[in-house]
């Protein structure tokens, strides 16, 4: 069971999530919009997701990678933790 505090933080990621990534990783985090197919959106119940460290996923998002643009200048370092926390949560749900 979640604490207050992780289940508060992982619902602001999860609010922080639909503003800004579902665009491209959809709802489900598997990049299966229309938008996230164009870009080659990563689907973030990957292996090769999941099994980045957070300090890797924190500088993906920060800086940017690939067809993903950087958020440093839309989202504080907290809310970046904050949505890594949400999309670990899809680690934990991946389809087998």
């Amino acid at each position: 069971m979640l604490s207050a505090s992780a289940a508060g933080q992982a619902g602001s990621g999860a609010a922080t999530f639909k503003n800004k990534c579902q665009l491209c990783h959809g709802p489900d985090g598997t990049g299966d919009t229309p938008l996230g197919k164009q870009l080659q959106a990563a689907n973030l119940h990957s292996k090769d997701v999941q099994k980045k460290t957070n300090a890797e996923l924190h500088k993906v998002v920060h800086d940017g990678n690939g067809n993903m643009p950087p958020f440093a200048d839309q989202l504080s370092e907290s809310e970046i933790d904050q949505v890594i926390k949400f999309v670990r949560t899809f680690g934990k749900t991946a389809k087998k």
